[in-house]
């Protein structure tokens, strides 16, 4: 994608209002609430694998509505208290198999690897967690399943599961409750926003190229996947418009981002077709913390800054943690 978005200067000013309901606090505190109250004991298994230099366990934890989601535990095998790193996945992927993704836990921290409910079969090696709960009309995808209301749509899902996992996280022997960062890529990002603003317990926020931020901008440029799909579903339902972008209104990155109180660091594509950089810069000058800091690759897509931005984001936790 060229560069088809804000200038640079433009991007660097670039705060917009975006529509928050009035009981956007409220409508996360039952979500939260409900969640905790329904929550049985976390189950950790050790995996077989022909991996030695790591410990890895496979976890399984009640997430929203006391649905069972799995992750992957990967832990140096030093003594603790470690820090952690919970991550999450993008649009579409699944936790994979155990010991695909050791690079954190290499860097001497626990890594926990978030399955997605209901998602898995697009890419990668599978995910093992269904989503059961229902959906209206829909289109393909993820993006509008239940999403005429924000009870029902699929990232009310998400994001709970995302701070269950952080609660149970901290439940975890050997780890250290004072270090315990969230990160991912695409919806993985936006996931991580979500979970820092809604958990007092995450110390750090490392959002790559993040999604779901700024919906109605988004929705309206975005030339690319999954985005329209959010397009398709208006198209046809042509008389839902205000209460779609009412429901989107409570998963929106950049009202997470206002209530994010950890050191952060983002990082955005500048020809990135999928996540519009004005979305991310809109969720990145909401941050209201001291210590933030944005990572811009100027001539990549949606891949973003990969691998490069993997040490980016070790060496700014490392000072943290």
């Amino acid at each position: 994608m060229p560069l088809s978005d804000l200038t640079s200067d433009e991007l660097r000013d670039y705060r917009p209002e975006v529509a928050e309901p009035d009981d956007f606090d409220a409508f996360w505190t039952r979500t939260i609430g409900e969640a905790r109250a329904l929550a049985t004991p976390p189950v950790l298994r050790p995996v077989d694998s022909p991996i030695t230099a790591f410990e890895i366990s496979d976890l399984t934890f009640s997430g929203f509505g006391g649905d069972l989601i799995r992750a992957w535990v990967t832990r140096p095998r030093t003594s603790g208290p470690l820090p952690v790193v919970v991550e999450f996945i993008g649009y579409g992927g699944g936790r994979g198999l155990p010991g695909e993704r050791l690079a954190w836990a290499a860097a001497g921290y626990v890594h926990v690897l978030m399955d997605t409910r209901g998602q898995g079969s697009h890419w990668g090696t599978g995910g093992d967690t269904p989503d059961p709960h229902g959906s209206g009309p829909a289109t393909p995808g993820y993006m509008t399943r239940g999403i005429t209301d924000p009870d029902t749509y699929y990232y009310r899902r998400l994001f709970t599961d995302g701070v269950r996992a952080v609660d149970t996280v901290l439940e975890l022997d050997g780890i250290d409750r004072d270090r315990v960062a969230v990160t991912g890529g695409s919806q993985g990002g936006g996931t991580a926003i979500a979970v820092a603003a809604l958990h007092p317990g995450v110390r750090a926020v490392m959002p790559d190229v993040p999604f779901l931020c700024h919906f109605r901008r988004s929705v309206q440029l975005t030339p690319n996947p999954p985005f329209t799909e959010i397009v398709t579903y208006l198209a046809a339902h042509r008389d839902q418009t205000d209460t779609v972008f009412r429901t989107l209104s409570y998963m929106d990155g950049v009202n997470f981002a206002k209530r994010i109180t950890a050191p952060a660091l983002f990082s955005v594509a500048m020809m990135d077709a999928t996540v519009l950089p004005s979305s991310v810069f809109a969720a990145y000058n909401h941050l209201e913390v001291a210590d933030r800091e944005l990572e811009i690759y100027e001539f990549n897509g949606h891949e973003g800054g990969q691998t490069q931005q993997w040490i980016r984001q070790a060496h700014w936790l490392a000072e943290r943690f």
